[in-house]
């Protein structure tokens, strides 16, 4: 047998033995398949809710692994839309947002910790305001399979609760008013 046969066949055993790499996945923001959204009590009458219209990332997933998982999600935080334009402007200024200094926030996992393989908790960095703070992030997935274009797709639902204090952002919106809660919906393209 020749050195480069020999090669081969132990190159191909090694393989074998390593473990599978998770697939990487592009956010379909394109096609409207993912969001971002907010919800917030009123002064304690209503909620506000509100989304980010334009936001880009990527993570990787391995439903043999998920604990590898990772997630990267930048979103244009001048994109906020609460619907109501008046309220927008307040809410890109430097009470809330301060778009004009830090038009991006940033997402950056660390973590992942999966209860049963379809959910778990997603621990990363989010940057807002310029201010990097530890977040946990309640995940399920969705589901996973080809699409009728000839790809392939899994999709994420996840839920957190920020304290906007933490962020630099201490406007009185009455008691109730402090936190922001986080409705994420995330559907990837493998690349």
């Amino acid at each position: 047998m020749t050195k480069f046969v020999s090669a081969l066949i132990c190159t191909a055993a090694l393989s074998l033995l390593q473990p599978a790499w998770a697939a990487d996945y592009v956010i379909d923001t394109e096609g409207a398949h993912a969001s971002i959204n907010f919800k917030i009590p009123h002064l304690g009458f209503s909620y506000m809710l509100g989304r980010f219209d334009d936001f880009s990332g990527s993570f990787s997933y391995d439903p043999e692994q998920p604990e590898k998982s990772k997630v990267e999600v930048v979103i244009d935080t001048t994109s906020i839309n609460s619907n109501h334009a008046e309220r927008d402007r307040h809410l890109r200024g430097d009470d809330f947002l301060a778009v004009d200094d830090h038009p991006e926030a940033r997402f950056v996992s660390t973590r992942f910790i999966s209860e049963n393989g379809e959910s778990g908790k997603l621990h990363g960095k989010l940057t807002l305001r310029g201010v990097t703070r530890d977040v946990v992030i309640d995940v399920n997935k969705v589901g996973e399979g080809k699409d009728p274009w000839g790809g392939y797709r899994v999709g994420f639902a996840g839920e957190t609760t920020l304290t906007l204090a933490d962020y630099g952002i201490d406007f009185d919106l009455g008691p109730s008013g402090r936190e922001v809660q986080m409705l994420l919906h995330l559907e990837g393209v493998r690349q």
